[in-house]
């Protein structure tokens, strides 16, 4: 944290501008929840500075899943896509691509090399216990139970600052709050600074993180009468997913997935709120209670809004991205953005995009047309554990997995000494290499040694090893940098998870980038662009100058305001 509050000492800013006009521009009357919301008429696009920031991520929504869909939006994902400047071509550059280093990509301007995310949780080699991406064990949660959720947590890990820091820097008066399904899709977007950061927790409703000299009271004050109202929803009528779209009941069928039989229809088997489209809406919900209640965006100062949206990643693991269960959050989703999009002011700016991407269930998709897809074989591991183990003489596996790799370590999975270890490594290599599934290995000592890839490098021309280093992190990522090959993955379990991301592949890296705003005209544009650019881009459309240094670069918008990208 000290790093941070350096870097934002550091920060020289600009004055902020404001912006006059803060009526709504949609109809306030809002579409049933099963319905779409209309396509907004043309209005005049406004040229006064935005005074809100809206960022919207969606969590696992791969390009190739809102290019499937696109012509069948009707509302607020048709919005952004009609009126808005559609990146259709977005990038998460990096190769370990999961939720926590993903967020930490969108508003910091930094690949995770450098925010110090590389991945949702890693090992401490010292004690050899998981260390999650955001635990901060001097905190605690607010609705009073630790061990829920993934315990204590806020924003100490994020080791640079954000476009949120930024703006409250300069305007201490402006405010910033973020919700989720998650608590790393919130905290995340929140930042350092922040007002709020809420996330969704079954039994309870929307929770915080508490710090020292803080009460839980005062920190769930922003969403208590919310939580309140749908404790009460849910108690007069249960949550439940039925079909509200016919289209998706033609995608019905049984799967055999290691030795299980997934019978994909709605109500999916093992129902529950937090993997159904309801927790997206709930989400949404909340973003407006904020919106509302705060008065964001209409108070002559700049506001910014987080939404992360953690439905389609909930769904896409429990039943893959090609069935009825991802169909219908599809439409679901498209409608409660729609509502959403008509509650806000004139005076905003959106941009929506994604955490990773991510791909279908493999035994679907041998089915149809990709017969290499299969699961890895779960022997691996073992085998090379065996080998290792006879070489050294141990009588321990070396090898375990962990932060999105492999570990060595010793019967407690604490870090060997050297030069035990570095052997180790050495010897896992070839034999990891071998592996047909295994489409790239190495240390992560001999990645850190290579310089990052070039600013000016676009990331679908990236090596595989160029996207594994900027995923790098000294002392946080595994020993063994691994990646399996496309279509190929581990583990897999019926009523758990039986579909991933994490890839470098493009299918897990490639994201829709679309800005918006109320009036804008829409236009295409096919040319890559990365996560890393979205903050530099927003900064001097809402008045504040970027750190030196920032990975990503600034984006002309052609915006309200009149504000460009510095020139270079």
């Amino acid at each position: 944290m000290n790093r941070v509050r350096t870097a934002l000492a550091a920060v020289s800013l600009l004055a902020l501008g404001a912006c006059s006009t803060v009526q709504g521009w949609w109809p306030a009357d809002a579409a049933a929840p099963s319905e779409p919301a209309p396509v907004a008429a043309p209005v005049a696009e406004s040229t006064a500075r935005p005074t809100l920031v809206v960022t919207i991520v969606i969590d696992q929504f791969s390009a190739n899943l809102f290019n499937q869909y696109r012509d069948d939006f009707t509302g607020g994902l048709a919005v952004l896509a009609q009126q808005g400047r559609v990146h259709a071509n977005g990038f998460q550059q990096h190769g370990l691509t999961e939720t926590c280093p993903g967020h930490s990509t969108v508003l910091t301007g930094m690949n995770p090399a450098r925010t110090g995310i590389p991945a949702n949780d890693w090992v401490d080699p010292a004690t050899g216990k998981e260390v999650y991406c955001l635990a901060a064990p001097a905190n605690h949660l607010a609705h009073g139970d630790d061990t829920s959720d993934n315990g204590p947590v806020g924003p100490g890990q994020l080791e640079v600052t954000t476009l949120a820091d930024w703006l409250k820097t300069a305007s201490p008066q402006s405010r910033v709050y973020a919700v989720s399904g998650k608590d790393r899709g919130a905290i995340n977007l929140n930042g350092h600074l922040g007002d709020g950061a809420f996330w969704y927790t079954d039994g309870f409703g929307f929770t915080t993180y508490v710090e020292p000299g803080q009460t839980p009271t005062a920190r769930l004050a922003p969403v208590a009468a919310l939580n309140a109202r749908i404790a009460e929803r849910l108690r007069v009528t249960p949550a439940a997913w039925t079909y509200t779209h016919d289209v998706c009941r033609r995608l019905t069928g049984d799967w055999r997935i290691n030795g299980r039989t997934f019978h994909s229809d709605l109500p999916p088997q093992n129902f529950a709120l937090d993997t159904s489209p309801m927790l997206d809406e709930l989400t949404l919900e909340a973003a407006t209670e904020l919106l509302e209640t705060k008065q964001l965006g209409r108070r002559g100062v700049v506001d910014m809004l987080g939404v992360s949206l953690s439905g389609t990643d909930r769904i896409g693991h429990s039943f893959g991205t090609q069935g009825p269960e991802m169909c219908e959050q599809m439409y679901r989703l498209d409608a409660a953005l729609g509502r959403f999009l008509q509650r806000l002011p004139q005076g905003s700016i959106v941009v929506l995009t994604a955490d990773h991407g991510g791909s279908d269930f493999v035994e679907r998709l041998a089915v149809r047309g990709y017969p290499h897809a299969h699961r890895a074989d779960p022997q691996r591991l073992a085998n090379i554990n065996g080998a290792l183990k006879a070489r050294f003489g141990l009588d321990y596996d070396p090898l375990s997995s962990g932060g999105s790799g492999l570990m060595v370590g010793d019967k407690d999975h604490k870090g060997l000494p050297e030069p035990l270890r570095t052997r180790i490594i050495e010897a896992a290599l070839p034999l990891l290499r071998a592996n047909a599934d295994v489409a790239f290995a190495e240390s992560r000592d001999v990645l850190l040694a290579e310089p990052l890839p070039p600013a000016t490098l676009t990331p679908d021309l990236m090596t595989v090893r160029q996207r594994m280093r900027l995923s790098a992190v000294a002392e946080r990522s595994p020993d063994l940098i691994i990646a399996l090959a496309e279509n190929v993955v581990s583990g897999g379990r019926v009523g758990g998870t039986i579909a991933n991301h994490g890839t470098p592949w493009d299918y897990d890296r490639r994201v829709p980038i679309i800005f918006w705003w109320p009036g804008a005209q829409g236009q295409e544009r096919f040319l890559p662009i990365r996560t890393i650019d979205i903050a530099p881009t927003l900064a001097p459309i809402v008045g504040v100058q970027t750190p030196a240094g920032l990975d990503g670069r600034c984006i002309d918008l052609q915006a309200p305001g009149g504000a460009t990208c510095p020139l270079r």
